[in-house]
This record gives structure tokens, sequence and C-alpha cells, in this order.
């Protein structure tokens, strides 16, 4: 995911404001989150979390990578494995 993450910040010039939208469809239809997590999961509840998540990783200023901390974040609220 950081990976892409990069591709699409350079692409954009660092500006996409509607970002967790199109993060959220990438996860649930190219991505090996829905296996991993276990039952299907909504793409708006997934893009409810990643808006959610951006704002309090910011806020929490933990020095964590974004990657785990949303990461460990998204498994506890799926319930994933």
């Amino acid at each position: 995911m950081g990976e892409t993450h990069h591709r699409v910040f350079r692409i954009t010039d660092g500006s996409d404001d509607d970002w967790a939208s199109w993060y959220a469809d990438w996860l649930t239809k190219l991505s090996e989150l829905p296996t991993l997590l276990g039952p299907p999961m909504v793409r708006s509840e997934l893009v409810y979390m990643l808006v959610r998540l951006d704002k309090e990783y910011v806020a929490d200023r933990s020095g964590e990578p974004w990657e785990d901390y949303y990461a460990a974040r998204l498994v506890d609220h799926f319930g994933g494995p």
C-alpha cells in the first residue's frame, strides 16, 4: 500500500482530496485486504475508517509508520485474525 501511495502522490503533486475513496476502492478490489479480514467489508465504512485514521494519526504523532498504524487499527475494527 505504501508504494502505491507514493506513486499516486507523485502523479497528483501531493493533492488528492478524495484519497480515501480511491484507497478504499483499491483495497476492496485489488488488494488482499478482504481475504485477510474475513467477511466482506462495506466500501463506505472503509472510506470512513481511512479518513478517521488519518485524523487520529496526525493528532497522535506517534512516529509509527502510517502503514503499520492504519493496518493495526483496520484489523481491530474489521475483526481480522
